[in-house]
């Protein structure tokens, strides 16, 4: 890509919390990570779409890292922070917490990833990002 980066301040945010159900876990009774990376997919484009006032499509899935197992019942928190703007894609990390045990409770990050997204237009062709609106 060609886009001119600007800079971002460091900020995350909420964008998504959301519990695992049974039909979302494997046969060991752990939640697929098809599921979470399709849960991160939608928490990362929260902030993209918000910047870029519009449409957005994932184009990279940069880095995607499984830290601990999630399980049923976990109530997993995703939050957002801006990497990168340019022209028409925007760069974004994700983070996944899962609150664990609601009697003894127990926070720990699950997962984490980079995502690139680009703004597309009606016909899905690429859009440059308006950065001064």
């Amino acid at each position: 890509m060609t886009d001119t980066p600007s800079t971002i301040p460091d900020q995350r945010e909420l964008v998504l919390r959301v519990m695992p159900m049974p039909a979302d876990a494997n046969h060991n009774g752990d939640v697929f990570g098809g599921w979470i990376m399709a849960q991160v997919d939608i928490a990362g484009s929260v902030l993209p779409a918000r910047i870029s006032r519009g449409r957005v499509a994932t184009v990279a899935v940069n880095e995607f890292v499984f830290k601990q197992p999630v399980s049923i019942g976990d109530l997993l928190s995703f939050y957002a922070s801006v990497v990168r703007v340019g022209r028409t894609s925007i760069t974004v990390h994700v983070e996944v917490i899962a609150e664990r045990n609601p009697a003894n409770p127990h926070v720990v990050k699950v997962t984490e990833a980079n995502l690139t997204f680009v703004a597309i237009d009606k016909e899905g062709k690429p859009r440059q990002i308006d950065q001064h609106a």
